[in-house]
C-alpha cells in the first residue's frame, strides 16, 4: 500500500483493478436492463444494495471495526444520496434504451466532470477541451439517430442526465475524501446503506414482489450488481481515486463503454449500424481527448484538487 501511494501514477495492481471495474460496469447495463423487465427500478436497486450492504458489513467487521466520526458519517450519507440519484436515473434510463447506448452516453461523465469542477473553481479549461466535449455530444446525437435523425428516446435523455449528475457526484467524491483520514470501506458502506434505504422507501411492495419474480437467473444478476459492480467496484473506485493519477484512472475506467457495447452486441443482439457506430467512435474519441487535455492542464501547474479526478466514469448502473 505504501509503495502504491508513493507513486503518482499508481502501479500495475491498480491498473488491473480499475480495468476490472470497467469490465463489470460495462456488463452491468445489460444485466440491469434484464432485471427491470421483471421488477421495478427501485426494487432492483433496493435488492442490489441490500446484497452490497451485507457484504460490505462483513468486510467492515473484518477490516475496520471503527465507528465513524460525525464528519465521516455525513460525508458517506451525502455521497450515498448523490449516488442513489445517479443510479436511479441510470437504471430507469437503461430500462428504456439499449444497453450499448446507455454505456456510451454515460461515458460523457469524463468530460462533464472537469466542466463541473472548473465552473465551481472559476478556472476554465483550454478551448480544446470544449471542442472534445462538443465532439462527444455530436456522437450522442448520431448514436441515438438510428436510421435517420430523430429526437432521443426518454432512456437516452435519462442517461444524459445521469452523466451530468454523476459528474457532480465524482466532484464531491474527490473533494470530500481526498486527504481525509476516512476509511474507504466505511464510507462505501454508508453509501450502500443509503442506496438500499432509498430503494426500500420508494417501492417496499415492489421489493417483496421482486424477491419472487427474479428466479435463479435474476438473483444471479442481483448478486453480480451487488457484489461485483458495487462492493468490488465502489471500493476500488474510492481507493484508486485517492492513490493514483486522475489521467491513469480515467484512461482505464474510460474503457467502460467499449465493454458495454460488446455486451450488448454479443449477448443481446444489439446493432449500432453505421451511423450509430460513427457516433460511438466520436463519443469514445471525444472523451479520451478531453481526458488527455484535462490531464495536461492539471499537470501544467494547476494546484492539486482544483480539477477533480474524473476517475469514476462509471459508474453507473453498475456503480454506486
Amino acid at each position: 500500500m505504501k509503495t502504491l501511494r508513493g507513486r503518482p501514477g499508481g502501479g500495475r495492481g491498480i491498473d488491473v483493478a480499475l480495468l476490472g471495474v470497467a469490465v463489470v460496469w460495462g456488463g452491468s447495463y445489460l444485466v440491469a436492463k434484464e432485471l427491470t423487465v421483471v421488477a421495478s427500478v427501485p426494487a432492483v436497486l433496493g435488492w442490489r444494495f441490500v446484497v452490497a450492504t451485507l457484504a460490505l458489513g462483513a468486510v467492515w467487521l473484518w477490516r475496520v471495526r471503527r465507528v465513524p466520526g460525525r464528519a465521516e458519517l455525513w460525508t458517506g450519507v451525502l455521497l450515498g444520496l448523490t449516488q442513489a440519484a445517479v443510479l436511479f436515473l441510470e437504471t430507469w434510463g437503461v430500462s428504456q434504451t439499449r444497453a450499448a447506448n446507455a454505456g456510451l452516453i454515460i461515458s460523457l461523465t469524463v468530460v462533464f466532470t472537469p466542466l463541473v469542477d472548473s465552473a465551481a473553481a472559476r478556472r476554465w479549461l483550454p478551448p480544446g477541451f470544449f471542442v472534445a466535449a462538443v465532439v462527444g455530444v455530436v456522437g450522442v446525437a448520431l448514436l441515438v439517430s438510428g436510421g435517420g435523425f430523430r429526437a432521443p428516446n426518454p432512456g437516452d435523455l435519462l442517461m444524459l442526465a445521469a452523466a451530468a449528475v454523476r459528474a457532480c457526484h465524482v466532484t464531491l467524491l474527490g473533494t470530500l475524501t481526498r486527504g481525509r483520514p476516512y476509511s474507504s470501506v466505511t464510507v462505501t458502506l454508508i453509501q450502500s446503506v443509503v442506496c438500499a434505504a432509498a430503494g426500500l422507501a420508494v417501492d417496499p411492495a415492489g421489493m417483496g414482489a421482486a424477491a419472487v419474480a427474479f428466479g435463479p437467473s435474476g438473483w444471479l444478476g442481483v448478486l453480480f450488481l451487488g457484489l461485483a459492480c458495487s462492493v468490488f467496484a465502489f471500493l476500488v473506485q474510492l481507493w484508486a481515486v485517492r492513490r493514483t493519477s486522475a489521467a491513469r484512472a480515467s484512461l482505464l475506467m474510460g474503457t467502460e463503454p467499449v465493454w458495454a457495447v460488446l455486451a450488448g452486441v454479443l449477448f443481446a443482439g444489439e446493432a449500432l449500424g453505421r451511423t450509430g457506430a460513427l457516433g460511438a467512435a466520436l463519443i469514445v474519441g471525444g472523451c479520451f481527448a478531453g481526458q488527455r487535455i484535462e490531464a495536461r492542464f492539471r499537470g501544467a501547474g494547476v494546484p492539486p484538487g482544483l480539477v477533480a479526478a474524473p476517475a469514476a466514469v462509471a459508474g453507473h448502473v453498475g456503480e454506486p
